[in-house]
């Protein structure tokens, strides 16, 4: 992730800024939005621990709450890059609905779903060669995170292989949970 992230500030010199200001702003817009989406997500994975009993579930998020901190590091250095500045915050969102492990789970994969969507179209609307593989990057590592999610869902592995072509539009498994961690047994459909 550093790697990428060194890329994307190599990337934002004098050739990779927007040709005119109203692509510069355009591009500073959407970074400050991807910012508050990473906010939100680190915010909806540390709240883990008020639905998440099982250890090994906790620290995957845990896990995920350090990735989502890398994406806004490099989001950052995106935004110097693009000489803007960094005005984001964490979205809202609403816990109220959340009683179980499970209840929470789909949350997030609902909620990492969206933001999947939210930054594949990044790609295309940003200027800047830069951002927009950074975008990409941070695309597949939340696809990447959607993968692990249906597992802790209780779809097997060969179930949790995305299509081909996901684009954060696939919906979480559905089966009812069972066993200790709140997942749906082997070969469950999702």
């Amino acid at each position: 992730m550093a790697l990428l992230a060194a890329l994307a500030l190599a990337g934002c010199g004098a050739k990779g800024n927007p040709s005119t200001k109203d692509e510069q702003a355009r591009d500073t817009e959407i970074v400050n939005v991807a910012i508050s989406q990473e906010l939100a997500l680190i915010d909806a994975y540390r709240r883990a621990g008020s639905f998440v009993k099982d250890a090994e579930n906790r620290a995957l998020l845990r896990k995920f709450v350090a990735q989502e901190q890398e994406h806004i590091d490099g989001w950052t250095k995106a935004m110097r890059g693009l000489g803007g500045q960094v005005e984001a915050e964490a979205e809202e969102l609403d816990y109220s609905g959340l009683k179980s492990e499970r209840d929470y789970l789909l949350f997030a994969y609902e909620l990492t779903s969206s933001e999947l969507t939210h930054f594949l179209e990044d790609v295309t609307k940003l200027s800047t060669g830069a951002p927009q593989s950074f975008a990409a990057a941070t695309a597949a590592n939340e696809a990447q995170h959607l993968v692990v999610l249906r597992q802790t869902l209780g779809t097997d592995l060969l179930e949790a292989v995305p299509d081909s072509f996901d684009t954060g539009e696939v919906p979480p498994p559905s089966a009812p949970p069972s066993g200790p961690n709140s997942s749906m047994p082997p070969g469950g459909k999702g």
